[in-house]
């Protein structure tokens, strides 16, 4: 998150045992990785991830990705395991980046890049090969989808028909959603809601 999921006051992990992340499906079906003892860290739930991957069941194989607040790298990770061609993990920890680093290392893959820097910093940057598949975890009560989303839209970030996962707190102020992104899935569990957009083209 411009951050890591590092900032919500909730600080036990919710995916896999504590302190580790499980990966569902894939090349490293059934995989555990340690996560970072961070304070604060968020990863997504199992249930919540299986629901995701699910309705991205044809979508993920050999896309590009981009995880912009990684945290535990439980979606980043997920989608690897399911042979995305390449996903870049944002994280602003330290500690949580490093872990991102050394469990990449563990799996011997090269198809990641870990980038330990503020996701809003990133974003304003702009990018030149955009991505087909953006996961939006945020820190909750931070309101950093406000800013995040327009920075997607502005930047190159984003590919024509590009898929976009949001996920943020039911009791937060639902962020303003560019016109040409369409709503294809929206649950809640718990106190989490999230959300699956499909983006068109500004001038299609």
């Amino acid at each position: 998150m411009a951050r890591s999921k590092t900032s919500s006051p909730r600080s036990t992990p919710t995916a896999g045992r504590a302190g580790s992340i499980r990966l569902i499906s894939g090349q490293w079906r059934g995989r555990k990785l340690p996560v970072h003892d961070v304070e604060g860290l968020r990863p997504t739930t199992d249930r919540v991830k299986e629901t995701l991957f699910n309705w991205l069941a044809t979508d993920v194989r050999d896309s590009r990705c981009l995880d912009v607040f990684a945290g535990s790298g439980s979606l980043g990770f997920e989608a690897l395991s399911r042979y995305a061609s390449y996903v870049m993990m944002i994280e602003q920890e330290p500690k949580a980046a490093r872990q991102l680093q050394a469990n990449l290392q563990t799996l011997q893959c090269t198809q990641a890049q870990v980038v330990c820097r503020d996701s809003l910093q990133v974003l304003q940057a702009g990018c030149n090969e955009p991505f087909e598949l953006v996961f939006l975890d945020p820190p909750f009560r931070k309101e950093l989808l406000t800013a995040v989303i327009p920075l997607l839209e502005q930047q190159g970030w984003l590919a024509d028909r590009a898929l976009i996962y949001l996920e943020r707190e039911n009791e937060g102020t639902a962020p303003l959603i560019p016109a040409n992104w369409q709503l294809l899935k929206d649950k809640q569990a718990g106190q989490v809601c999230y959300q699956l957009y499909l983006r068109e083209s500004p001038t299609s």
